[in-house]
């Protein structure tokens, strides 16, 4: 199955585990990744991108969005003691897949995978980080950020990564026309990574 398709719900694709070992933030993780989720068997460019252009998290409530086989939340996670992570994906498997790595991690407690519609309505957030699915669409990407970006605590932030040809710098300008200033804080191989603020 091709990453074109890793946001369907429950993938028909044989579903078979592949090991992803990385480093982030000066951490070794080892997880695993699966057939039918996002960057199977990989740490994709754009997410690579992501954490060498950025710092960690210091900790609060932190919303991994899209999370594929969680690897950007658990980053998070390790890198930050005291965050509390909720990460959320449409694909089944990558639910399990991020369930599974947390417990392999040893910060199940502070690691909730879940389909969006199992967040409760009032749960607010410190911070996003996403590498977010670009490829449903310009439209259902912008419902997909309007539904959570509102729920950004009082100046809180949004850390995601965008492929310049993929529409990065539309979409920073389209943020910033919905009342969510963004700006770009780094910029390589191909990717911007925004930093989208609640005013």
């Amino acid at each position: 199955m091709s990453d074109e398709h890793y946001f369907s719900a429950d993938p028909s694709v044989a579903f078979q585990r592949a090991p992803v070992e990385t480093e982030v933030w000066g951490h070794e993780l080892r997880l695993a990744s699966g057939s039918g989720v996002f960057a199977q068997g990989r740490l994709d460019i754009g997410t690579s991108v992501l954490f060498r252009e950025t710092e960690p998290p210091a900790g609060g409530r932190i919303l991994d969005l899209g999370c594929g086989y969680g690897v950007i939340g658990l980053a998070c996670a390790i890198a930050a003691p005291s965050a509390v992570v909720t990460a959320v994906d449409v694909n089944q498997r990558a639910v399990l897949l991020a369930t599974e790595n947390a417990e392999s991690l040893g910060v199940a407690d502070r690691f909730t995978a879940s389909v969006p519609e199992e967040v409760p309505a009032d749960a607010e957030f410190d911070e996003i980080w996403s590498n977010p699915p670009i490829r449903i669409g310009k439209a259902a990407l912008h419902e997909l950020l309007l539904t959570w970006l509102p729920r950004l605590a009082p100046g809180g932030r949004a850390v995601m990564v965008v492929g310049k040809n993929l529409g990065a710098d539309s979409l920073q300008r389209w943020l910033g026309e919905q009342g969510f200033p963004t700006e770009r804080v780094a910029s390589a191989k191909g990717f911007r990574v925004l930093e989208t603020r609640r005013a």
